[in-house]
């Protein structure tokens, strides 16, 4: 469908007709996680669900993290849609829709982002140890244990559903193969805030009730730097 800008083929899965919407999905995962909410648009829409290469399985595992690359494989694809469309990023995605915002601020007519964790202030100490641990586990061969102290000690989920997530990874293949990439999902990407308040594209934050309150905290530090972002 596109190339990007290093000669990488992009993935995405296209489907349905009508107005584009662009998906860029969240850590541990490849896309597949927003089917159920692509099926259900895509009798009105254009649903395009680009893969991220730093969870494309086909590809090599990468040295480290390029949210760069990442930028410029969603600029390719929409470069190759050629239609106004929407960018919706999920969580690490949202981020990385920031960027693709950032760097290209007419290319999109608007946004929907989902709790996309920018940082607000510097790295805490506890949650740099909590990273350290998981990825220790993650190198002697753990990864079950390695997602769940990420998503319990880093994402702030509540242990009994972090402790779930532990058996799901060590059980499933994926999410075994892209469990190590989801530590350095948005590895030295700092504080952006100032670049993002920048962008004037009309823009839906979403925020969940019940989610950890860092990301609550992170979404309206988002909404008060950005001009065209209403928070829902």
């Amino acid at each position: 469908m596109a190339i990007s800008a290093d000669g990488t083929g992009v993935r995405a899965f296209d489907e349905g007709s009508g107005p584009v919407i662009v998906v860029i999905h969240p850590g541990l995962d490849d896309g597949r996680s927003w089917r159920k909410v692509a099926a259900r648009l895509s009798g009105r829409f254009r649903v395009v669900r680009i893969v991220r290469r730093h969870y494309r399985l086909d590809l090599p595992a990468p040295a480290a993290y390029s949210i760069a690359r990442e930028v410029d494989d969603v600029l390719a694809l929409a470069k190759a849609i050629g239609e106004p469309m929407v960018i919706v990023g999920h969580s690490s995605g949202g981020v990385v829709a920031l960027e693709v915002l950032a760097a290209s601020p007419g290319t999109f007519a608007g946004a929907v982002l989902f709790e996309p964790p920018v940082a607000i202030g510097p790295p805490s100490p506890a949650g740099d140890a909590a990273l350290q641990r998981a990825r220790a586990a993650a190198t002697a061969g753990k990864p079950g244990k390695a997602m769940q102290i990420f998503v319990r000690d880093v994402v702030g989920m509540p242990a009994f559903s972090a402790w779930l997530v532990r058996p799901l990874v060590a059980v499933i293949p994926r999410m075994r193969a892209l469990a190590p990439r989801q530590l350095s999902d948005l590895d030295g990407v700092g504080l952006r805030l100032a670049s993002y308040a920048r962008i004037t594209t009309p823009t839906v934050l979403l925020g969940g009730e019940r989610s950890p309150a860092h990301l609550g905290e992170r979404l309206d530090a988002l909404a008060a730097a950005m001009p065209g972002a209403q928070k829902v």
